[in-house]
């Protein structure tokens, strides 16, 4: 295993990566760190008008400058957006950095979480359910690829996916709590 001890989480939007990532930081008693949130912050905006200015290649341009400086900080907890897996860099940077794992959910699960988030600019289409479809179809592949630990996001509630990831994770790796 990895000898970095930082959690780095991966997967859809909607998939639950900042709620979960917030509770296992206080769990873990870790700092916990969004990566759209931070663009947000450092920008001063919401995503959309990031999108809206300039376009998704500044966002991605923006998302990789993140990922980069807060995969390099030890024993945190990461949510990453959910193309930040696009760019083979952040592949490439999210793998080497800690544990990877991959909230998991399928996309009919996906669409009832996110169909009415207005901050979602890649959904704002003609038919969002059939672009969020197929970003699922393009991403789940790549986060996989990274992932350490796949994590099926089901029905639960976030306490119980927590406690059970939290268990899962400790056969991995050394992380205390």
């Amino acid at each position: 295993m990895k000898p970095e001890s930082s959690l780095i989480l991966v997967g859809m939007m909607g998939a639950g990566k900042s709620t979960v990532g917030r509770l296992l930081a206080r769990r873990l008693k870790r700092n916990f760190y969004d990566t759209d949130e931070e663009i947000e912050r450092r920008c001063g905006v919401r995503i959309p008008v990031i999108f809206d200015v300039e376009g998704e290649a500044g966002f991605r341009a923006r998302e990789t400058q993140v990922i980069t400086e807060l995969c390099a900080l030890d024993d945190a907890v990461l949510a990453t957006g959910g193309g930040a897996v696009l760019a083979e860099e952040n592949r490439r940077i999210i793998a080497a950095r800690g544990i990877v794992v991959y909230l998991h959910a399928r996309a009919p699960h996906l669409w009832q979480r996110v169909r009415h988030d207005r901050n979602r600019p890649l959904l704002a289409t003609a038919d969002p359910q059939k672009k969020l479809d197929a970003l699922y179809a393009e991403r789940d592949p790549l986060y996989r690829e990274v992932a350490d630990l796949v994590v099926d996001t089901g029905k639960q509630s976030v306490q119980t996916l927590a406690k059970d990831l939290l268990a899962r994770l400790e056969g991995l790796c050394s992380l205390s709590a």
